[in-house]
């Protein structure tokens, strides 16, 4: 009798072994800290942040260090001589998906991610992304709405050019053109040339431009003290 309970009472905590394990809630995956687009603008300055984004645009590489234009299906990220060999650099072609981790420390008004001890890594077997310029023309004026859209692809329509000039004296420097809408504010727009330099099409275009003409541009919203697009593309009307 002794031993036909015992196996009993063996059978039993089998049993209830096995509920627990049959019962025992799958485990969260873990967190690894990435935030969203949203989450990355309300971030205080000084924060440590983890952004998962889209390269879309570089400038130069030039002593072990990068500055990259970022976009997700959310939003833009502009990210400032982020550390990087001059190999990683080579691939970091458009459309390449990256996970960055590193202070976010605006600058002139500009939610950025500049920290000189700032780490990359390329997102093994990710999608890719090209972003499509968004039309902003409408909204040129209004910077309450402009700022959303800090460091995205934008295309603005129908602008009045106002003047053309160097930033400096030094020839082959950045290339600013002023715009505005009919009646509308004036803005400083940027040809920089560690992002098109000189022998690209749009610098070259920027230098024929006059006061008076009418453009439509594309370019990353860059802001300075406000909007101060890095432009990629001219049209002339």
């Amino acid at each position: 009798m002794k031993k036909l309970l015992s196996m009993l009472l063996v059978l039993t905590m089998a049993i209830a072994m096995l509920t627990l394990v049959a019962c025992k809630p799958a485990e969260e995956p873990e967190d690894d800290g990435v935030m969203t687009h949203a989450e990355f603008v309300a971030a205080e300055d000084g924060t440590v942040v983890t952004i998962e984004a889209y390269v879309q645009a570089k400038q130069g590489w030039w002593d072990n260090k990068i500055t990259l234009y970022l976009q997700d299906r959310e939003g833009g990220y502009f990210v400032y001589n982020l550390p990087c060999s001059e190999t990683d650099a080579a691939k970091l072609t458009v459309g390449t998906k990256i996970r960055i981790t590193g202070e976010k420390n605006p600058w002139a008004g500009l939610n950025e991610i500049n920290d000189p001890a700032a780490t990359f890594e390329f997102v093994k077997d990710a999608d890719t992304f090209v972003a499509t310029a968004f039309d902003a023309t409408s909204i040129l004026d209004n910077e309450a709405e402009l700022i959303k859209h800090q460091t995205e692809l934008v295309t603005f329509k129908g602008l009045t050019v106002v003047s053309v000039a160097y930033k400096s004296t030094v020839a082959n420097d950045d290339i600013y053109v002023t715009v505005k809408l009919a009646d509308g504010e004036e803005h400083s727009f940027c040809v920089e040339v560690y992002l098109t330099g000189p022998s690209t099409e749009v610098y070259q275009t920027a230098l024929t431009l006059e006061a008076g003409d009418v453009i439509d541009v594309e370019g990353f919203l860059y802001w300075y003290e406000g909007v101060n697009t890095h432009i990629t593309a001219i049209t002339v009307k």
